[in-house]
């Protein structure tokens, strides 16, 4: 039930260190969206919407996040350039430096939690610099009742300050912009940044460290839904794959839109209370749930509109990654709770720019560890400085900025749960098809949504050689034929008209695959490192 009424309860911050500040306390959004204009910090769209820019950052910052390295995370986070060390007493200096800057101002508090199985309920307070910062934090986790409120106690702490400006030379930060996680402490620092993703980041990374370390349960940065018969369906991919699109079905209830947790009770929940949306050419007409959440309540950001207060969603003037936060109860059909049952089948959505891998195709549990490690999508020309043709990317578990442990370690849970609940592992190319960007087209979302439909219902026939062809560079099994879909279009190879021109990239991209898989060789199984490409015969 959505609670829109104020909160009477009044709460001091001087156990933070944050001392005289007016304190705002669990200001409903409508509260939030009339202080972010009166302040001059964002403008009402013509849909409702809330509209702010996030300034200098329009997206996360990956190189500026850290960890706190102490007793609890020494011996167990992964360390390197996705893990990067911070020093327990810099912490605990610049956590003064940026609660003295918030004292005697104007600050936004809001008490929520993350996970919605109760299990592994997990209580936040969100400290904000900015009223729309902390609508975002309203959006984003789960909003406790008024009688939960009475007595919250939370369980980690987020202090936002994106007007905090870090001296790199005295704190030990490598810019001015900073996020940094310290487990011992339980609490999150932000500073120097607006862009609201790493709030909620911030949180989900101490769930991803938690969750498999302390609870042995998996974290995924995944969507999920579940159909009318109850079974569950997990969609893994990179920004731009289309996980959201696709986990947003009229037809099919959504249970989140980006991290969940599958305990050994054989659930998958939600972590979150709401959707953080890439808006990038959307349309009401290829996506009309997410293009009807966004109405008052919802928080646009770095668009670019007219006088009218009317949208371009086209428009990427400020960035491509123009986004939308909403409450999930935006979208109409949703699982009440955001709990479903072990999932049937699981999507690796990746956008092949190179337009090589099938449009989907049928995982071994070995592919499925190899692919999940791998986590590839590629970056296509124009979208960064200098990319001319596609490059691969890869992101170790479909959310490497966010996983603490080295990958392996989820992705031997994951097998383990696969095999463990019988699940159909697919790899869905939403890239492109009739050659790589510049050359083919990108491939249509109705094929898509079709074939992806197909392997829910059971349509896609079985495994073997009458109904499957084994791809000759990757190894995985490619469906014969699907129902709505061309036959051609199933055989990427065909859709190019030029098969030396094909293999040509196929094997570039194979390349790219093994070369990024050699910083996991020494970590990895036998049967995981059997699931990359390779020469097969059916």
């Amino acid at each position: 039930m959505v609670n829109h009424t104020q909160k009477t309860k009044t709460i001091s911050l001087d156990n933070y260190g944050i001392k005289n500040a007016k304190i705002n306390y669990q200001l409903i959004p409508d509260q939030l969206h009339a202080e972010t204009i009166a302040k001059g910090q964002g403008v009402e769209a013509s849909s409702g919407a809330l509209a702010v820019n996030t300034g200098e950052f329009t997206g996360r910052s990956p190189q500026d996040r850290f960890i706190v390295k102490d007793d609890i995370t020494k011996d167990k986070v992964w360390w390197g350039n996705i893990n990067i060390p911070f020093e327990s007493e810099k912490f605990d200096k610049l956590y003064d430096k940026i609660t003295d800057y918030l004292s005697g101002k104007e600050v936004y508090v809001r008490d929520s939690y993350a996970c919605a199985d109760p299990n592994y309920k997990t209580n936040i307070r969100v400290i904000n610099e900015y009223p729309w910062s902390n609508m975002f934090a309203y959006n984003m986790f789960l909003r406790p009742t008024e009688e939960e409120l009475q007595d919250f106690s939370p369980e980690w702490t987020v202090i936002n300050a994106p007007g905090f400006m870090a001296v790199p030379e005295e704190d030990g930060t490598r810019q001015h912009n900073f996020a940094i996680l310290n487990f011992t402490k339980k609490t999150a620092i932000i500073g120097g940044t607006g862009y609201t993703g790493e709030i909620k980041k911030g949180i989900f990374s101490a769930l991803n460290f938690e969750l498999p370390v302390f609870k042995n349960t998996l974290p995924m940065h995944c969507s999920a839904n579940v159909g009318n018969d109850g079974d569950t369906a997990i969609f893994f991919g990179l920004s731009g794959t289309g996980k959201t699109t696709l986990s947003t079905d009229a037809n099919r209830s959504l249970i989140g839109d980006d991290e969940h947790g599958w305990t050994n009770e054989n659930t998958v929940f939600n972590f979150e209370g709401g959707c953080y949306a890439k808006v990038i050419n959307l349309s009401q007409e290829q996506e009309p749930e997410i293009y009807g959440a966004i109405k008052k309540g919802a928080i646009l950001e770095n668009v670019i509109m007219d006088d009218k207060g009317n949208v371009d969603f086209a428009d990427t003037s400020i960035t491509q990654n123009t986004r939308v936060s909403y409450p999930i109860y935006h979208i109409e059909n949703i699982k009440t709770p955001s709990i479903g049952k072990n999932p049937k089948n699981i999507f690796f959505l990746t956008a092949d720019a190179f337009g090589v891998l099938p449009p989907i195709s049928k995982l071994t549990p070995s592919q499925a560890a190899y692919h999940f490690i791998s986590g590839y999508t590629a970056k296509v020309a124009g979208t960064e400085a200098g990319v001319v043709e596609p490059v691969p990317s890869f992101s170790a578990c479909f959310g490497a900025p966010f996983m603490p442990l080295h990958p392996t370690e989820y992705a031997d849970m994951l097998s383990k749960k696969m095999k463990d609940a019988g699940v159909n592992v697919w790899l869905v190319n939403t890239g492109w098809t009739g050659g790589p960007y510049g050359v083919g087209t990108r491939m249509k979302l109705k094929y898509t949504r079709a074939m992806i439909n197909a392997a829910l219902n059971g349509d896609l026939g079985d495994y073997t050689y009458e109904d499957y062809h084994i791809h000759s560079v990757f190894g995985v099994a490619q469906p014969r034929t699907c129902p709505g879909v061309p036959t051609e279009v199933l055989s990427p190879r065909k859709t190019w008209n030029d098969d030396k021109a094909y293999y040509t990239m196929a094997f570039k991209l194979t390349n790219a695959f093994r070369e990024n898989f050699k910083k996991f060789e020494s970590y990895a199984s036998e049967e995981i490192r059997r699931g990359g490409p390779q020469r097969y015969a059916f």
